[in-house]
């Protein structure tokens, strides 16, 4: 991303910190703002969803689409889902992070993706307990569920957020590394898929009401995209810092004989 075509607000910004501060600086700093940003993002969601239910508005719908979800529900299909549900869980969600780690650190031969999603995921998590801490909405009757159920708080949908938070971020180092614009579109649509799949499956399974995936879905591409933005700062700071160097060294001309 060429600093020239950012915004002149950001393009100012970056500059300003560029000359105060070194790239991992920079991109740390942009993390933290970020952070703050999601979380009360995440209590914002909270508040709007206290408003819905009172008003029987978004929420009006939880109902009715669980009920399609469960009239829809084949023993099969419910072993399948709870299958592929559980690749978004603590277990699952940690070996496909150990899968996409190996695969793109080994093909960028670098740290960057070891770094990337390892804050993607903390971040994720962040958000999954303070969300669930601070509504602390029921989830569905376990007779409109499948076993095994689950106890902890509905709001947001953990298996959601985390999904949603490291595709994203796996699709942005992919097409970091790669540059066909078919695998590009490959890649994007697949961890697109999955992550829609993966909250639809939360409703289908009974184990969270739809408005707690919609939120999870918010959630999560809002807080990639500020691991994306820090990224590209710490690049960026890096370019500046450089050609200011470069800059400098040319003013000051040919040492005196």
């Amino acid at each position: 991303m060429p600093l020239n075509s950012l915004p002149p607000p950001l393009r100012r910004l970056i500059e300003a910190l560029a000359l105060r501060m070194g790239p991992y600086a920079a991109m740390w700093v942009t993390l933290m703002a970020g952070a703050a940003v999601v979380l009360t993002l995440a209590a914002f969601a909270g508040e709007i969803y206290e408003d819905v239910t009172e008003a029987d508005g978004v929420s009006g719908f939880d109902l009715p689409i669980l009920g399609l979800m469960v009239a829809g529900r084949t023993p099969w299909l419910a072993a399948a889902g709870t299958a592929f549900t559980n690749l978004g869980g603590p277990v699952g969600s940690t070996l496909l992070a150990v899968v996409a780690l190996a695969v793109l650190s080994l093909a960028s031969r670098s740290w960057r993706p070891t770094i990337l999603l390892a804050v993607a995921a903390g971040g994720s998590l962040l958000m999954t307990v303070a969300g669930k801490d601070l509504i602390g909405r029921l989830r569905p009757d376990t007779t409109m569920a499948v076993p095994p159920f689950e106890t902890s708080p509905s709001f947001p949908s953990g298996h959601t957020l985390n999904t949603t938070t490291i595709m994203a971020v796996v699709a942005y180092l992919t097409c970091l590394l790669v540059h066909r614009t078919w695998v590009r579109t490959a890649v994007i649509l697949a961890c697109g898929t999955f992550a829609v799949a993966m909250g639809l499956s939360r409703v289908f399974l009974g184990h969270h009401w739809f408005t707690d995936v919609l939120a999870a879905w918010v959630l999560g591409l809002a807080w990639a995209g500020m691991v994306i933005l820090a990224h590209r700062v710490f690049h960026i700071v890096g370019k500046v810092r450089a050609k200011a160097r470069l800059e400098a060294g040319r003013g000051r001309g040919p040492a005196p004989h």
